[in-house]
Order: C-alpha cells, then structure tokens, then sequence
C-alpha cells in the first residue's frame, strides 16, 4: 500500500529512560515545526523534556497523520498494542537496525522528507488477540504483534500444557514453556527456540515448544484464522504469561491463554526498498 496524503500532524514516542532518544525528539521536533508541522509527543515522553517543547497526548491520540518511534524494536512493539491499529508506525532505531523498525539514525531526516512528501508505503502486520480466562473466573486480555509465551520460572521444573485448536485437542505438552507466534515475531523468541522463520505477509500462527521433554514435539504452523487454547495442567510451580515480552500475568492450574487473530493490524511505514530478505541477511549474517 501506497502513502498518497502529506503528512502534517505527527505523533512522537521516545524509548522510556534513554537519553539519546529524548535528545532526537527535542531535535525532531524543532526540525519539523520548522517545516509548518503540528507535534505532540506522549505523556511519559513529554514529562520527561523540558516544558514547552511539545504538548503531551494520551495514545492514540486523535488525527494523527503519523507516529515517529525512537527507540528499537521493544519501543515499537509496545506502540503498536497502543495504537490498535490506528495512525501508522515509522520506527526510528537508535542502536542496531532491528527487524520491525525502518530506518537508523543516519536515515532519520532524509527519510523523513520522503514522508512529509507522501512518498512512503505502509505495510500491514498482522496481530493476535490474547485472552487469560482464570480457573477462579476472572479475564484479562492483551494484543501481541510478535508472540504470548507461557513459561516456567528459572527454578519451577517441566510444566505441563494442554492444547487444542479450534476446540479439537491436539497434544499436551511436558515443557519448560509454549511460543504462540504471529509471523513477525518468528524471529523473535520461536527463533531461538528452535521454530520457523516465518514471511511477515503470511495468514498463520506459530506454535513452537519451549525445550520439550519429548522430541517428536515440534513447531507447528496454522492457519491464523484458527483459535488455539492452552491449558495449564501443572500446580504448585511458577508460571507465566508474557505477551510481546512487556506484560502478562502469572498463571494458575487451570488457567487458560485463548490466542487468535485481532481484527486490527499494526501499520508500519516504509520508505527504504530494503527488504525482508535483506533486513534477515543482515540481522542473521547469512551469506558471510
């Protein structure tokens, strides 16, 4: 999809707690007031710069053109469970180029005149909706871009986890955890623990075990469409549930994670021609 509007209406996150980027937003700010632009920055960025520089906003905030992410990879994951499908993501990454966000420093204000232009596309990424239903009947619920991981504390031994999909059971677990993966975060945890690499632009979900105590257990893909629940079955350890790996809940016996497709997508803007290939070769030093 192609971006066609101009953009005047821009919303700014910094990473909580990193100087760098605080110094980049008083810097993108001015460098696009300059340009006749309206910028709002978050509540916790704002509280954070000195008063006056840009009014604070509660996300989403309404009539954004476009929301500028300085940070990484974590800083965009958390905006776009905000964002719930809303204005469009351009993540700026301030360290090491990472799999979600589009361009480095260098690239920031030349890519940025590209955007105010209209000249960028956005890519549709497909999230989860995430859904603990307590065995003392309680609900809470989450969206994840990458992954919900349920797994053992570091001093819990092997826990068991009962899955079914779509209401059909499919096996039960003996683990130190389970990945239930969109296919962005295929390269986030589910990578490490051994699942599949997975095209961003595919309708499926990743289920992939956490170090199985039986080997013939391994990473299944479905179809996102589907409905996976997970039961655990183990008392008297330690258990989570992470979702995008910034928040969650302990779990109980009994407890059960209901993970399926969410209505909304995350919008990331793209205005480099570096592809998902390229961003894996350089991520994942294929090819030498």
């Amino acid at each position: 999809m192609n971006g066609t509007a101009t953009v005047r209406r821009l919303g700014l996150v910094a990473k909580p707690g990193s100087r760098e980027a605080l110094v980049t937003t008083r810097e993108v700010v001015d460098w696009l007031r300059r340009r006749g632009c309206e910028v709002v920055v978050d509540h916790a960025t704002a509280a954070a710069l000195p008063p006056g520089v840009a009014p604070g906003a509660e996300l989403p905030a309404a009539g954004l053109d476009l929301v500028v992410v300085l940070g990484g990879d974590g800083t965009l994951l958390s905006v776009a469970r905000l964002m719930g499908g809303g204005a469009p993501l351009f993540g700026v990454n301030l360290g090491r180029l990472g799999f979600l966000t589009e361009v480095g420093r260098a690239e920031l204000y030349p890519s940025l005149v590209e955007v105010l232009a209209g000249h960028y596309g956005i890519e549709e990424r497909g999230m989860a909706d995430v859904d603990l239903l307590t065995a003392s009947g309680e609900s809470r619920s989450y969206r994840a871009l990458n992954d919900a991981v349920i797994a053992k504390s570091a001093v819990a031994r092997i826990i068991e986890l009962s899955v079914a999909i779509d209401g059909q059971a499919v096996t039960r677990y003996r683990a130190d955890g389970l990945i239930i993966s969109t296919p962005t975060g295929s390269t986030a945890y589910n990578l490490s623990a051994g699942g599949p690499i997975l095209h961003p632009g595919l309708g499926v979900t990743v289920i992939a075990p956490i170090c199985p105590h039986t080997l013939t257990l391994r990473p299944i893909v479905v179809p996102d469409v589907a409905e996976v629940e997970v039961v655990l079955e183990t008392s008297q350890e330690l258990v989570h549930l992470t979702v995008d790996g910034q928040e969650g809940a302990d779990l109980a016996v009994g407890d059960r994670v209901r993970y399926r497709r969410s209505t909304v997508t995350a919008r990331l803007v793209r205005v480099t021609r570096r592809t998902f290939w390229e961003t894996l070769r350089g991520k994942l030093g294929w090819g030498g």
